[in-house]
């Protein structure tokens, strides 16, 4: 059967903070990356989703493929690699996770093209993103494959921009230039469009990153909610107030959340989001700011279940 969603990047352990008494006295074991939260919020929210990428065959990479394989994520696009795993060690500095990572040749930064099998092209919606654009041969492996399904798929693009990982800066803003023109909807965070244009509004970003081709450009602004914009509609919605346990994996959660609202309004295809009006992107975005919201009352990246949201949402 063919999936709807379909999800390619890194796949890593996250190690969030134990703190007794202001102090970090050890580390809890997480699944973790970007592309992969979104898959398990999908899959979470009741859709059928494959993540695509490679994991290790070590310790680690066992914990997460059993990890996908319990929260209903399919694996039949992901391949192994005696590589390690990436590790990512997250510390709070104010309300905001810092991440140290540990993955040079990792495996999931070792995706090459001849490790994409055919059948992952006909999902309806491919997402994208993150640190999988940053090192080894994914990026590559990556950029390609959005050139290819550029027009036939429709593809979700989120920086989730790490700048202590970035070596080659002009060669990534020209990476990410290219996939963001050629993504259907590019999503990213106040402080992502802060990196891409020091200096401009919200607003002034997003307005520039649609001029390169999405479209729908979308930023989320944390406790001040999201603002959004296509060619014909510009919209803001508000976050839902709740208890911040912490933020470790709510963008992705976000993504997840608009993309699922989407697809139950038939919205897989850019031409379907071309027809987009002001109601329709304000009902979706509502969808995705209440899913994120419920995500931040739980430590790590925990997504909420569609029913849990929903409920949200009628409260």
């Amino acid at each position: 059967m063919t999936p709807l969603f379909a999800a390619i990047g890194e796949i890593l352990v996250d190690f969030t903070p134990v703190v007794e008494e202001g102090r970090t006295v050890g580390f809890r074991m997480h699944a973790g990356g970007s592309p992969c939260n979104v898959a398990v919020a999908l899959a979470r929210m009741g859709a059928e989703v494959e993540f695509v990428g490679q994991a290790s065959t070590d310790f680690f990479g066992r914990f997460l493929v059993e990890y996908l394989r319990r929260e209903s994520v399919g694996t039949r696009y992901l391949s192994r690699s005696s590589a390690p795993s990436t590790l990512a060690f997250v510390a709070l500095v104010g309300r905001e996770p810092a991440f140290t990572f540990y993955g040079d040749q990792a495996a999931d930064t070792l995706l090459r093209p001849e490790d994409l099998p055919a059948g992952m092209a006909a999902a309806a919606v491919l997402h994208f993103g993150s640190i999988s654009l940053l090192r080894g041969t994914t990026p590559a492996t990556i950029a390609g494959l959005v050139q290819r399904l550029h027009g036939r798929t429709l593809l979700s693009f989120d920086p989730n921009i790490r700048p202590s990982l970035v070596g080659d800066e002009p060669a990534y803003r020209q990476l990410l230039t290219q996939v963001a023109g050629a993504a259907d909807i590019v999503k990213m965070s106040e402080t992502d469009a802060r990196w891409f244009a020091p200096g401009h509004t919200a607003e002034a970003v997003a307005a520039g990153v649609s001029e390169l081709g999405p479209a729908l450009v979308v930023i989320t602004q944390g406790a001040r909610g999201a603002y959004a914009r296509t060619a014909t509609v510009q919209t803001r919605v508000t976050a839902p107030t709740v208890r911040v346990v912490d933020t470790v994996g709510a963008g992705d959660v976000f993504t997840a959340g608009l993309l699922f609202a989407f697809a139950r309004e038939g919205i897989t295809s850019r031409t379907a989001l071309g027809r987009l009006d002001a109601q329709g992107l304000d009902t979706a975005l509502r969808f995705a700011a209440a899913a994120a919201g419920l995500s931040c009352m739980r430590a790590g990246a925990d997504p909420p279940r569609l029913q849990e949201i929903e409920g949200f949402l009628r409260r």
